[in-house]
């Protein structure tokens, strides 16, 4: 964990944007700006995709971003990459200091292997993101789904290479920023599931400032 707090105060922020508990949100990001998602609640996992916004083929590549880290967690200094090797956004505050991007995220095929039969249909991460691309209409689709980043939350990695999920790391207030390194599309799930502690069992609203480079 690297913990490093922010000098960029809310009020100066050019967008303040309250995401409401399991609902998806797509959105633009520019070259140069900065971005803060603030857990409010505590424990809430934000599942989000990032595109290159003049050629959305560029996305945002989990194995990519760990192999030039060398870790598997995101933190502080973290730079996440996309699959053509280049930069998207930096880390570079963070009051949480733990983030996953190997848990990838809930489906309903996923429910059904990890829960019960019976939870193929609850509301889920993909189901989201479907749903936010087809009412952005910008191109993208069921096949531009790639793994994502799951910002707060906890997924322990076991001695034999198993992934488990684990109560959160986080807690009510903190907050993670990214600075935007190329202009970029946004895709947010505010994650809906409940069957596993990622949520504490209890979605929650989040919510995203945004500030202008200077």
């Amino acid at each position: 964990m690297r913990l490093q707090p922010s000098t960029l105060q809310p009020e100066d922020a050019v967008l303040r944007h309250r995401q409401p508990a399991g609902e998806p949100w797509f959105t633009e990001l520019r070259a140069g700006q900065t971005l803060r998602i603030v857990d409010l609640e505590g424990n809430q996992a934000v599942d989000v995709i990032f595109y290159a916004r003049h050629d959305a083929a560029e996305h945002y590549s989990a194995t990519g971003t760990l192999l030039r880290q060398g870790g598997i967690y995101l933190t502080t200094g973290s730079v996440l990459v996309s699959n053509l090797g280049r930069p998207m956004l930096r880390i570079v505050a963070d009051t949480c200091g733990r983030h996953d991007t190997l848990g990838g995220a809930c489906a309903a095929e996923s429910n059904t292997v990890r829960y019960a039969l019976q939870k193929k249909f609850m509301h889920s991460c993909r189901d989201n993101y479907l749903l936010a691309l087809q009412n952005a209409d910008v191109g993208l689709g069921k096949r531009d789904l790639v793994p994502n980043v799951n910002f707060f939350m906890n997924v322990p990695v076991t001695e034999d290479g198993q992934l488990t999920f684990a109560d959160g790391v986080s807690g009510p207030g903190k907050y993670v920023e990214l600075r935007a390194e190329m202009d970029l599309y946004m895709l947010v799930s505010n994650c809906p599931q409940l069957n596993n502690p990622c949520n504490a069992y209890h979605p929650t609203p989040v919510e995203f400032l945004v500030w202008d480079g200077v």
